[in-house]
């Protein structure tokens, strides 16, 4: 009997069948973030809970190691991230409003100086220019916030989500111990071990970033803002906690920050002192991806530029200044995951076998 020669050559199926699978994927990935946005009420302040219990996991364990109760630990460790959180917060806020006029001011000189030296035409009106870069502000920052606030108000909804995300911070840093059971629970038969290895590792991704993006922010900010006093230049105190602040949105908010500095400097001190101060810079971001990065950064978050790049574009798509700041975290936590589908559990003992490949006893 002869057989039947299929209809589409190897090749072309195993093509049909890879295309079969990124459709799949991206599907499933479409509705979860579709879910997300419909959901971001709740969504959200469960999201800054895992930052949060990712960047005090350790205070915790190291507290729980020494004996002490996992709620009482758990409290403890949220009223200091309260304290460590409200009191820098309070820093940034007063120092940017202090200094704010000044760095706005400082702002509209350096375009004008650009405008004079560069030949540019005469009907350029720096104010305009200004008057413009703030609609356009205004407008992302009411876009972005009516994504994430859905008609409530900015202040309110703001200490709504800010008590949620404590109080499920504390409840996801008592109850971490249950976690391996919860996993082994909800997983299908068989795949206990896997869907543990992946939680562990995603959030190993996300503890890592976390960790060490607020050490090297603040290393830069302390630096930067040293650096800007030394040369005198107006608002630096200000301008380090745009710094600090700006480091959490990896490439873009350093680039960002450092463009303000520099321009500031150029409008108040002159064209010498900004070179200086974008040496600073320069040298502080050298420093950063040199030494800092490779010795603080966990290797779990090592992730290339251009994925860095492609995620911010997309969390920003999604959700705003909101989505670029929970852009990188999840996708480091999505290529653990992928790394340990790929290898399999990292943390499975491997067993000896005896002379006839059997398990030793």
């Amino acid at each position: 009997m002869q057989t039947q020669k299929p209809l589409l050559p190897d090749a072309a199926r195993r093509t049909a069948a890879w295309c079969g699978v990124v459709l799949l994927v991206a599907g499933v990935a479409a509705v979860a973030i579709f879910l997300c946005i419909v959901l971001k009420t709740a969504v959200t302040p469960v999201l800054l809970a895992l930052l949060g219990t990712a960047l005090l996991g350790p205070v915790h364990r190291r507290m729980t190691a020494q004996g002490v109760n996992r709620s009482v630990a758990a409290g403890v460790t949220c009223a200091l991230l309260v304290a460590v959180g409200g009191g820098a917060g309070y820093i940034v806020v007063a120092a940017l409003i202090e200094t704010g006029d000044q760095i706005v001011d400082s702002l509209k000189d350096a375009g004008q100086w650009v405008i004079d030296h560069f030949g540019l035409e005469d009907g350029a009106n720096v104010e305009a220019l200004a008057d413009n870069a703030k609609k356009l502000v205004e407008k992302f920052g009411a876009s972005a916030a009516g994504g994430i606030l859905s008609g409530i108000s900015l202040v309110g909804s703001f200490i709504a989500t800010a008590v949620l995300s404590l109080l499920l911070t504390f409840f996801f840093l008592r109850d971490s111990d249950r976690a391996v059971n919860l996993a082994h629970a909800i997983a299908p038969r068989g795949t206990g071990d896997l869907v543990e290895a992946m939680g562990r590792r995603a959030f190993e991704a996300v503890e890592g970033f976390m960790r060490g993006t607020t050490f090297i922010a603040l290393i830069d900010a302390v630096c930067i803002t040293i650096g800007l006093l030394i040369l005198r230049v107006p608002g630096a105190v200000g301008l380090g906690a745009l710094v600090f602040v700006g480091a959490y949105i990896p490439y873009l908010g350093a680039f960002l920050s450092g463009a303000v500095a520099v321009l500031v400097a150029l409008a108040d001190r002159g064209f010498a002192i900004a070179l200086w101060a974008l040496g600073v810079v320069l040298a502080v971001q050298v420093l950063e991806g040199h030494v800092l990065q490779p010795m603080i950064q966990s290797r779990t978050v090592q992730m290339h530029p251009a994925m860095i790049l492609i995620a911010l574009t997309a969390g920003a798509s999604v959700a705003g200044i909101l989505g670029m700041l929970l852009a990188v975290p999840l996708c480091a936590a999505a290529f653990g995951i992928i790394g340990v589908l790929r290898n399999g559990s990292p943390d499975s003992p491997e067993v000896p076998e005896g002379p006839a490949g059997e398990p030793s006893a």
